[in-house]
């Protein structure tokens, strides 16, 4: 099972765009935004907080779009998601986002 939930604040606004589905004239909205989710217990000279990644798909997106903001606390339900890709430089980059699912 895949399964995460977060409770943290938006560390800037969504950054929101709409991206068409294969061969038809409906968009999809795609939010990307980094909670701050702060670390219950912390050592001398750690951060406290670890930044994560989250992307929200269709009424999802379109919610952060309409609601959130930079500082706004919120929780999250959704699944980790691993991928790569090469950058300009030819450097193979892996990622980790969570995925929204509620």
């Amino acid at each position: 099972m895949n399964k995460v939930i977060l409770m943290g604040r938006l560390t800037r606004n969504p950054d929101v765009r709409y991206a068409q589905r294969n061969n038809s004239q409906e968009s999809t909205c795609i939010a990307r935004y980094t909670l701050a989710v702060n670390r219950r217990f912390h050592r001398e000279g750690e951060q406290d907080a670890d930044f994560i990644n989250c992307v929200a798909f269709g009424r999802q997106g379109e919610f952060a779009e309409k609601y959130l903001k930079q500082g706004t606390k919120i929780v999250i339900a959704g699944r980790i998601q691993t991928g790569s890709y090469t950058n300009r430089d030819g450097v193979k980059v892996y990622t980790t986002d969570v995925v929204v699912e509620e």
